[in-house]
């Protein structure tokens, strides 16, 4: 043969693809859930309690 037969090249590249694909995801889906959402939530519920705590106080 002149050519060399392209076997496997296809599922090496779609695993290779795949494998990026979800580091990368999962990577960002942690950089979003614990750089911007646990302490926005923490945020918020801190307010709320504060709120909570002066609606009580006011309550006495």
């Amino acid at each position: 043969m002149a050519i060399a037969p392209i076997v496997g090249r296809l599922r090496r590249g779609l695993i290779m693809d795949l494998s990026v694909a979800f580091g990368i995801g999962t990577a960002a889906g942690c950089y979003f859930w614990y750089g911007y959402h646990v302490p926005a939530v923490r945020t918020r519920d801190a307010f709320y309690a504060k709120l909570e705590k002066e609606r009580a106080a006011a309550r006495d």
